[in-house]
């Protein structure tokens, strides 16, 4: 799998002086929560390793486990370049097994871990997931390879773009396939005008579990800035018909990131939970509406999205944003879909 040289982040630097600016209560401090996606990190721009990620979980919300999510994490330096990313995984055991012994507190941090494996090599991936597997020591859940692309380069969410028309490449469909024979779902990151690949890739593998992340891209940047209602219905049609289909569940969050268009980094204090829960409304209600509370899960996608608030305001603001439904449906989005999609006792 190819490691092309990263071009300059284009995730938001974390400013923890500006962070603790907004203060705020937790709310519900009992209802358990699953963290159903973030990343763990050691780069140039940043450090949020387990210590870091520990603190925010620790932080007043009654976090019970947290599912990582690849992220390019301590590849391996040498050997096969299928098998690079094995390292990542072994990485991410050794933070689980530590938060497994009991004595950071009662959360089970990257109790589910979801690694990459190049699915582009097709039938050829099957060897690499198996390494993947063995890697995981019974904790890997999960697949995800970097899929979010546009044509203009403003609209950039990872620090090394993947290649174009990725998701219907017959290669990367035949890879997809293969996950189903492990039951490992298949995590999609791609922006509202990739939804029309998703939704054919779907329908091509009907026995794969797919997991779309970040409620399906909404994009505010670059060409659509300042059109905010006109994507947001486009955005809603095709979540429509990719939620016809069974064999998809959707994560809530990743709301916090600049290809987004939202830009609460540039207030002089961190957004309170008010604010996002209001912001947000019309995507999150949506995406329930739709999916259904069974088959959606919030999630931090932190540290990508620290860059904009805090993750006490985050959950608050889930939480808000959740006060019409019912104990089930909450439960469902806190932390049952996540558990059952990943298989977290």
């Amino acid at each position: 799998m190819s490691q092309p040289q990263a071009a300059a982040s284009p995730h938001l630097h974390v400013r923890e002086d500006w962070l603790v600016r907004t203060v705020e209560d937790v709310l519900e401090p009992e209802l358990a929560i699953v963290d159903a996606h973030h990343h763990l990190w050691d780069r140039p721009t940043g450090r949020y390793l387990f210590d870091e990620l520990m603190a925010d979980i620790g932080a007043g919300h009654r976090v019970v486990a947290t599912i990582f999510v690849q992220c390019r994490s301590m590849y391996r330096q040498q050997g096969p370049e299928a098998l690079k990313p094995v390292g990542e995984v072994e990485f991410a055991n050794g933070l689980a097994a530590q938060s497994a012994s009991g004595m950071y507190g009662p959360a089970r941090a990257c109790a589910a871990i979801v690694g990459c494996a190049d699915l582009m090599l097709g039938a050829s991936a099957q060897p690499v997931l198996e390494a993947l597997l063995q890697a995981g020591n019974g904790r890997l859940r999960g697949i995800r390879n970097s899929t979010a692309w546009h044509a203009d380069p403003v609209i950039r969410s990872n620090p090394v773009p993947p290649p174009p028309g990725m998701l219907a490449d017959a290669r990367f469909r035949q890879g997809a396939r293969l996950l189903a024979k492990y039951d490992l779902p298949l995590d999609i990151w791609a922006y509202h005008t990739q939804l029309d690949e998703v939704l054919a890739l779907v329908q091509a593998c009907p026995d794969t579990r797919f997991v779309l992340d970040h409620a399906g891209g909404p994009l505010g940047a670059g060409p659509y800035a300042g059109r905010r209602e006109e994507v947001r219905r486009e955005w809603e049609a095709s979540m429509r018909r990719i939620a016809a289909l069974p064999n998809v569940w959707l994560k809530l969050g990743g709301l916090g990131m600049p290809v987004g268009g939202w830009d609460f980094h540039l207030q002089e204090a961190p957004p309170a939970s008010q604010q996002l829960a209001a912001a947000w409304r019309p995507y999150i209600e949506t995406c329930i509406g739709l999916f259904g509370a069974s088959r959606c899960m919030f999630e931090s996608n932190f540290p990508v999205d620290k860059g904009m608030f805090g993750y006490v305001s985050l959950w608050n603001a889930f939480k808000r944003l959740t006060q019409g439904l019912g104990e089930a449906e909450r439960s469902s989005l806190f932390s049952g879909t996540a558990c059952e999609v990943y298989r977290i006792g």
